[in-house]
């Protein structure tokens, strides 16, 4: 709980105004969130803004930096570049909890906040699903978002001018998508 403490934000103290804090995110971050197995290492700066007013405080994150990642097509590892903001509200409120993923209710007793599971959800979300290595990004095909088992059409205009479907692959066509050209072809 130690290591937790480092991104707490004392609002108790805050006098109405804006007020800027910075925190880094590296190895340990990932670490103690057991992530080192999809992030390899991070140098991440984290600004947070926070506006008070009498009723709310609004808090923008700005994360900038670098992760490295490992490429899902080459296994080798890679600097990404990271930016990002966010903005999470915090209401007063008579207690403690979560309104919604952006806003969270806090009451006026409440000495401080703690930011690092937000910035942990934060950069998880902004991770690319595929990590391609830049060396690869333009090797890439548009064959290779075709997922294997599903079933691939061809349109071609006919004399008429009428689209003929054919399928592509060994396997038979899936009934409900015949039901489903029947009505296309009667347009």
């Amino acid at each position: 709980m130690k290591f937790l403490r480092a991104y707490n934000i004392d609002v108790i103290k805050l006098k109405d105004g804006k007020h800027s804090f910075s925190f880094e995110v590296n190895d340990e971050f990932f670490r103690f969130y057991e992530a080192d197995d999809w992030v390899n290492g991070a140098d991440l700066t984290v600004n947070v803004t926070i506006n008070k007013t009498v009723s709310v405080l609004e808090a923008d994150f700005k994360i900038t930096g670098t992760i490295r990642l490992t490429c899902d097509r080459s296994l080798e590892e890679f600097d990404h570049p990271f930016e990002l903001t966010e903005k999470v509200i915090y209401k007063y409120g008579p207690t403690e909890q979560e309104i919604s993923e952006d806003v969270f209710m806090i009451t006026k007793d409440t000495s401080s906040i703690n930011v690092a599971q937000l910035i942990y959800e934060f950069i998880l979300l902004a991770i690319p699903a595929k990590k391609i290595h830049p060396d690869y990004v333009d090797e890439m095909d548009d064959d290779e978002f075709d997922y294997e088992g599903s079933l691939v059409y061809l349109s071609e205009e006919t004399e008429e001018g009428e689209a003929e479907d054919e399928q592509i692959g060994d396997k038979p066509a899936d009934p409900r998508w015949e039901i489903l050209n029947k009505l296309k072809k009667k347009d």
